[in-house]
């Protein structure tokens, strides 16, 4: 299954089908934002508990979850004030500035 939607979006019919078929052991994301914006960890526990696992082919952009929250956050917002083709491009800028500036505090 495909599904090309926020992580911030509530109303995804086919993740919500995904979630609450059992038979479906292995849930393959690309980052673990598109899968969803907050609360991954309790979405992968949970498949856990049902004998199921979430795999994440790109874990992290950065080393520190503080700032993958921070990056989630600022692509959330580009996305809705500039659009979606711009954002990504946006928020990476953004991500370099945090991460830059973050070297420079240590």
């Amino acid at each position: 299954m495909s599904d090309l939607a926020s992580g911030l979006n509530n109303n995804r019919p086919k993740l919500l089908k995904l979630l609450t078929d059992l038979s479906i052991t292995v849930v393959v994301v690309e980052h673990r934002d598109r899968l969803t914006r907050f609360g991954f960890t309790y979405i992968e526990q949970l498949m856990q508990t049902q004998g199921r696992r979430i795999e994440v082919i790109f874990p992290s952009d950065t080393d520190t979850d503080l700032v993958d929250d921070f990056i989630a956050i600022i692509t959330s917002m580009a996305s809705r004030i500039y659009g979606r083709r711009t954002s990504k491009r946006r928020a990476e800028k953004i991500k370099q500035c945090v991460e830059q500036a973050m070297k420079e505090e240590e």
